[in-house]
């Protein structure tokens, strides 16, 4: 114990005796000390202090607390640290004392004597041992033997290396040396770099503070630079700390991503790796990438990271993309109100990117498409300053608007109006832009469609087919529907067919329950029902392959809950009845507040003769949506059945549903029967309800099963 005392104490002399025999004038340099002794190892120190001619201990105290009153006491971790080398590597050589030396210098304040301490270290020489151990340490596994090739140097060693430059810079940085000092802290980072290119093993130094020092130098360099008004080296620096793998946290991968996204304007792009077009963009990603660590709660909410994202962005250029960002993350109202905000008249009405999305927003949303007309017709001021291509987009737009506006008109002759002006507004995009705008001449097909001209529709339906490729669902129902519409129910199977051939497993449930509805059509109930089997088939081995105890997604969801109630209908006109109630307990457990399950359950009833019990289900249905056609016209044919004295109500309810659903055909086949019947109604007002009913029956898709179902019910 006396001797590892004795050691003790003798180094902290030694530190300070060098120290004065390095800075003293009068005194030796440790050069000259090193000449004379060589190196500093534990065989040295014990042959200075522990010789015949060594002092006792209580001499040796004596001489440390005369020392203690002209210098403080050095940082007892300088003394773990320089005994951890001793222990590791047996000594302590002349680098590796300057090290030591430059740091005890660094920590009493004097920078210029530190510095000079430092730069008496020959990087150089040591660098090719700090590779050539680091690249060891790494190589060698945890449990080896002792063939194993020793590394040149001990961990503690490097380390108290790299600190001593790690402290140049920081001394160089002190004294206005900003260049010298980005290049001092350089150094460390390059030799980690090329030792270790692959980055830093998990837990690399873990027993030392090699990590430590590391990190503070990534953090370092690249403030260095940006003092020493190097802007291309920063920028190289940055990439360098966030490209190699240095076992950053989240925290400091942060602030490095920070400081890189507010520098200023740089050029320089580093080779082999991949960085955004412009400086710009990198600088918006790198705060991006922020915003997201902030929303998975890696780093803390710093509001700086808003004010540089805003900073680098004009207000109207921020408006714009944050609504991109919100319509394409689903929050279309977020997205509609920045648009709001941007096409203000006191930021920029005529803002033409803003006005189009703004009405493509309103467009897909039927409460919203008058707005949308707004947008769209506010869009078309400047046509004659626009390509024929941006102007067909916006009668596209504008036609798409005024075709959803039209479903909500009031009168007959106002819907009428608005699809005409939507047709025409379709048919001018579809001139403009040469037929090649998909969206255009799904809803122009659609309108003519509805408005019973079938021709057209099914011309500009095979036109869209044919440009899409067959590559979207909805062109090929489109065209298979208006085939049914024509009573071509062959040919729209053939549609589909050739659309369930083209398309992968997981898209056909649209297709699959097209293709059961014209079965049923064409009479082919067992097909159908064999049909709709395949397409639960497929929903059950979609929610089984996403995960266990997983549900579907809502469309799915949705897709399944009516493919039941489709198969209870059929059901019904069969008069099986334990497969009817199946269905409708399958149904159920989907969706049990659902306004179409309990009007097949209202039906089901009816079908068993049990009025009041369907009324009761049908009255449920209404509750949950009072806009349900469906259940408005079988409550008026119950009642119907019941008795006629209930006119009144059954003509409010035929008359509801056809407000909401106007090709509704038993509505108006049933409205007709009831101005026969009437004697307040004229014979023309039946007339004119038989016409519509024929019309609409005519025209529908997959009429023909409607029909027969409520026949037969």
């Amino acid at each position: 114990m006396e001797t590892i005392f004795l050691c003790r104490i003798s180094f902290v002399h030694l530190l300070k005796l060098s120290s004065s025999l390095t800075f003293s004038g009068k005194r030796k340099s440790v050069k000259e000390l090193k000449k004379s002794s060589g190196c500093w190892n534990c065989e040295s120190i014990m042959q200075c202090f522990c010789s015949k001619e060594q002092m006792r201990v209580d001499e040796m105290l004596k001489l440390s607390d005369s020392l203690d009153e002209v210098e403080p006491r050095p940082d007892t971790l300088n003394i773990e640290e320089a005994e951890s080398s001793l222990r590791e590597s047996g000594g302590l050589n002349y680098e590796e004392a300057r090290a030591l030396l430059g740091k005890y210098e660094y920590q009493k304040g004097n920078i210029e004597a530190a510095v000079h301490v430092f730069e008496g270290i020959d990087v150089t020489s040591v660098t090719p041992r700090i590779k050539l151990t680091l690249a060891r340490t790494r190589d060698r596994p945890k449990r080896h033997s002792r063939g194993d090739p020793t590394p040149p140097m001990s961990v503690h060693a490097v380390n108290l290396l790299f600190e001593a430059m790690l402290l140049k810079a920081k001394s160089l940085q002190s004294l206005g040396r900003f260049k010298e000092a980005a290049q001092s802290c350089k150094i460390i980072l390059d030799i980690v770099e090329s030792s270790l290119p692959a980055g830093l093993p998990e837990n690399f130094g873990a027993d030392s503070k090699l990590q430590e020092t590391l990190v503070k130098a990534v953090e370092l360099l690249p403030e260095l630079w940006k003092l020493a008004d190097c802007p291309h080296e920063a920028i190289l620096s940055y990439r360098q700390a966030l490209l190699l793998h240095w076992n950053l946290d989240a925290e400091i991968t942060g602030r490095i991503q920070k400081s890189e996204a507010i520098m200023p304007n740089l050029r320089l792009q580093k080779d082999n790796s991949f960085v955004p077009k412009d400086n710009l963009e990198e600088a918006t990603l790198l705060l991006l990438l922020l915003f997201r660590k902030v929303s998975r709660r890696e780093i803390e909410w710093d509001p700086s990271i808003k004010h540089c994202l805003l900073g680098l962005l004009s207000e109207r250029r921020c408006f714009h993309t944050l609504a991109l960002c919100y319509h394409a993350h689903g929050d279309i109202f977020a997205a509609l109100n920045l648009l709001k905000k941007l096409l203000h008249h006191s930021e920029d009405p005529n803002h033409n990117s803003g006005l189009l999305m703004a009405s493509k927003i309103c467009s897909e949303s039927p409460s919203l498409a008058e707005e949308g007309i707004a947008y769209a017709q506010r869009a078309l001021v400047n046509k004659e300053d626009r390509c024929h291509h941006i102007v067909g987009r916006i009668q596209s737009l504008l036609g798409v608007s005024l075709s959803e506006y039209a479903e909500s008109a009031v009168s007959d002759a106002e819907r009428l109006n608005r699809q005409i002006e939507a047709v025409q507004a379709l048919e001018s995009a579809g001139k403009l832009t040469e037929l090649s705008d998909s969206m255009a001449l799904y809803h122009l097909s659609l309108q003519l469609a509805l408005q019973r001209k079938l021709n057209p529709a099914l011309y500009y339906s095979k036109k869209l087919l044919k440009l899409e490729g067959g590559a979207n669902i909805k062109g090929w129902l489109l065209l298979a529907r208006i085939l049914s519409g024509k009573k071509c129910f062959v040919d729209a199977e053939k549609v589909i067919d050739a659309a369930l051939d083209q398309t992968g497993k997981w898209d056909q449930g649209e297709l699959l329950r097209t293709k059961a509805k014209l079965l049923v059509a064409q009479g082919f109930l067992k097909k159908a029902i064999e049909t709709y089997m395949q397409l639960l088939a497929v929903l059950q081995i979609k929610k089984k392959s996403s995960g266990s105890g997983r549900r579907l997604e809502n469309h799915d969801r949705q897709l399944e809950l009516q493919t039941w109630n489709d198969l209870a209908y059929i059901y019904i006109s069969l008069s099986q009845w334990n497969d009817t109630e199946i269905c409708l307990s399958k149904a159920k457990a989907i969706s049990p507040n659902c306004a179409s399950r309990w009007h097949t359950l209202g039906l089901y009833h009816e079908a068993k003769g049990l009025y009041k019990e369907a009324l009761n289900a049908l009255n449920m249905a209404l509750s949950i949506d009072p806009c349900h056609a469906p259940s408005l016209v079988s409550s008026a044919m119950i009642l119907r059945r019941l008795n006629n004295k209930y006119t009144s109500v059954i003509r409010s309810y035929l008359m509801n549903a056809l407000k909401f659903e106007r090709t509704n055909h038993i509505a108006w086949y049933n409205l007709g029967l009831l101005c026969k019947t009437d004697n307040e109604a004229s014979v023309s007002d039946a007339v004119e309800c038989f016409e519509s009913c024929c019309v609409s029956w005519r025209d529908c898709s997959c009429g023909t099963f409607q029909m027969t179902r409520h026949l037969i019910v």
